[in-house]
């Protein structure tokens, strides 16, 4: 973050958005992997410090702010929605009155850091009191209007309902975002009047203050409409996760990794991908996930939080949760690391195997058929089709704890707590409750018994 000084940002997030019919406070709702606000804040915080955004919270505030805190920003709670120049307004104690304010709003993700920062280095360049950004839409209904003076400035902001039929004409609209000197702000803030129809007081009513008070206000154009959006009901929600996602995948591919149909891709944020990694379609990679470089990642994958070195290959609809997979290992296809895992160097998770809370050491192998919870294996070791852990007594979890180069044969049941030491060899089909030493065999099964002739005479008595 290079932040630029004496900067200050707003955040208005405290409507609810009633036309998202949800009881859930609209900048909550999840686009691109994370909160409608959270994009807000990763792009605000490229130029201003986290400690000077002040974020207004209204509806689900404590959720807001919970969600938020950890950032470092402060908090105005808006009690009464009265517009968005009263939201502004009752953060005047709080906020700075030097430097230059941002004004943002918590539902528009798409508004990027580069734009952010061109529109406070408009605003610094030039002698006007604020610079507010705008752009051009073929149908402008329903927005505000920009109104231009004969030097270029912007005269005033026309809503949709005040408007002429010949201001309708205008296509440049208003996006409500500006870059206000801050004692200019702080000084006309209260002269906006209440509306007469909504009684709300409307901050685009500052830049007819400001020109009335001898001052200009300028405007910074953007070439791409979807910065400005706002989300107000779930089509957009959907349309704002889709340019989301597509940036995170385009930024990608230009650093260097492999996207096969990236449209059906979907990759949080704050991922981190080396270069050469080949990413197979409709996989989801989530969270704070980072995959090193020369990786593979097959079809239908997800990974979620999770850490993989490099030369990692991971089959098709596999899951890895909150785990830690180290260099050359091999994971899939239609494996299961559900939570909670470390797979070192060079092991092998196969088909349908499931790991919870497992060390797997370098070198071992569970090809097929497995599941292995709240279990610590070996180097080297091997375990055969259809092991279970049984690691759970009703009441509470169990360690196993399978050592260097022990051989788990097949359909083995480990009832835990049990260890399994170096060199062991359980027989297959064994139910094992007691330590295996090493290089000891263990051989947990009945004996078999054959009776001849048992099914003809149970026929004849049929």
């Amino acid at each position: 973050m290079n932040a630029t000084p004496n900067l200050n940002a707003i955040v208005l997030a405290a409507g609810l958005g009633t036309r998202m019919k949800s009881s859930k406070a609209k900048v909550l709702h999840q686009a691109g992997g994370q909160a409608l606000v959270e994009h807000v804040l990763d792009a605000a915080s490229k130029s201003v410090s986290p400690t000077s955004i002040t974020v207004i919270v209204g509806h689900q505030a404590e959720q807001v702010q919970s969600l938020l805190s950890p950032r470092g920003c402060s908090f105005v709670t808006q009690t009464e929605q009265r517009g968005t120049g009263h939201a502004v307004a009752i953060c005047r104690e709080q906020a700075s009155h030097s430097g230059l304010t941002l004004i943002l709003y918590g539902d528009c993700p798409l508004l990027t850091a580069d734009t952010i920062s061109r529109l406070v280095a408009a605003q610094q360049a030039g002698s006007s009191a604020a610079t507010l950004i705008t752009t051009l839409l073929d149908q402008p209904t329903g927005y505000g209007r920009i109104l231009r003076a004969e030097d270029g400035s912007v005269l005033a902001i026309v809503e949709e309902k005040a408007a002429s039929a010949e201001q309708k004409k205008i296509n440049e609209i208003n996006s409500g975002i500006y870059c206000v000197d801050s004692a200019l702000l702080w000084r006309h803030i209260d002269e906006i009047t209440p509306n007469p129809a909504s009684g709300e007081i409307y901050l685009t009513d500052l830049v007819e203050i400001l020109r009335a008070a001898g001052h200009t206000v300028a405007a910074l154009v953007l070439q791409d409409p979807n910065e400005i959006l706002g989300i107000n009901q779930r089509l957009e929600l959907a349309e704002a996760d889709r340019i989301l996602r597509s940036r995170k995948t385009r930024q990608l591919m230009l650093d260097g990794v492999t996207i096969f149909q990236p449209e059906t891709v979907a990759i949080d944020p704050h991922v981190t991908i080396g270069q050469d990694t080949v990413i197979g379609p409709m996989t989801q990679i989530l969270g704070r996930s980072t995959i090193g470089s020369d990786c593979h990642i097959g079809a239908g994958s997800v990974i979620r939080d999770s850490k993989i070195a490099t030369g990692v290959s991971i089959g098709e609809y596999c899951f890895v949760g909150t785990s830690v997979i180290e260099s050359g290992a091999q994971i899939g296809p239609f494996s299961r690391l559900r939570q909670d895992n470390h797979v070192e160097a060079g092991a092998h998770i196969g088909n349908f195997v499931e790991l919870k809370k497992t060390h797997f050491g370098a070198g071992a192998k569970a090809m097929h058929l497995a599941y292995l919870g709240d279990t610590s294996v070996g180097a080297g070791a091997n375990i055969g089709a259809g092991t279970i852990t049984c690691n759970y007594d009703g009441v509470q979890k169990h360690q196993t704890v399978i050592g260097d180069f022990a051989f788990v044969g097949s359909n083995s049941t480990l009832v835990a707590p049990v260890t399994i030491e170096t060199r062991s060899y359980v027989a297959a089909g064994s139910v094992i409750t007691d330590t295996v030493p090493t290089d000891a065999l263990a051989l947990g099964r009945s004996k078999q018994t054959n009776k001849p002739g048992w099914l003809t005479r149970k026929r004849a008595k049929s």
